[in-house]
């Protein structure tokens, strides 16, 4: 297996979805897909080259953020260990590009976002609760199904702040917001 860290900016191609593994919380996953943009002298242009599509896999912390900030569509930077990981199916070899990310986010040249941290305590344990399941099933589910219910004990005041019921308040998660040209 060949690795190396790297930086990707591209789109989201997938739903973002949370894989379950045993009784715990698993990985977040999703495909994005880049491509060269070079400049042609001689047609005077700007042209596609090569194309690059690869699954990230997004862990802890990571994971529950890009779930609640990210979706299919969305113009995203992803840093973390590009590997790629190769196999055998009916008899031919192929191989899969992949990436364990480390950090993510959308990508500023081409959309905005309003960053909204959830602090610690606005959870009771410390971390947003995702509904177990009953035994170790694997089930994937989008971000919005995922995390909503989670950030649902907190209410929007009209300020953008979210008040929790002992009337403190802390930051709601990242919004993300798509300009025209997206």
């Amino acid at each position: 297996m060949n690795e190396t860290q790297v930086t990707v900016v591209g789109n989201v191609i997938t739903d973002v979805k949370r894989r379950r593994v045993g009784d715990g919380e698993g990985p977040v996953s999703f495909r994005v897909a880049t491509n060269e943009r070079r400049f042609d002298k001689a047609s005077q242009q700007w042209v596609d080259g090569d194309r690059l599509y690869l699954s990230v896999t997004c862990w802890r912390r990571l994971a529950d953020g890009v779930l609640l900030s990210l979706s299919k569509g969305d113009p995203v930077i992803v840093q973390g260990r590009l590997y790629t990981r190769n196999y055998e199916l009916d008899g031919q070899k192929r191989s899969v590009t992949e990436m364990d990310a480390w950090a993510a986010g959308p990508d500023l040249s081409r959309c905005s976002a309003v960053p909204k941290r959830p602090r610690r305590e606005a959870f009771e344990d410390g971390a947003p609760e995702i509904p177990a399941q009953a035994g170790p099933v694997k089930e994937e589910r989008t971000a919005r199904e995922e995390v909503e219910p989670a950030v649902a004990s907190a209410s929007a005041a009209p300020n953008g702040k979210v008040s929790r019921s002992n009337g403190e308040s802390a930051r709601p998660p990242l919004e993300v917001v798509k300009s025209a040209s997206s």
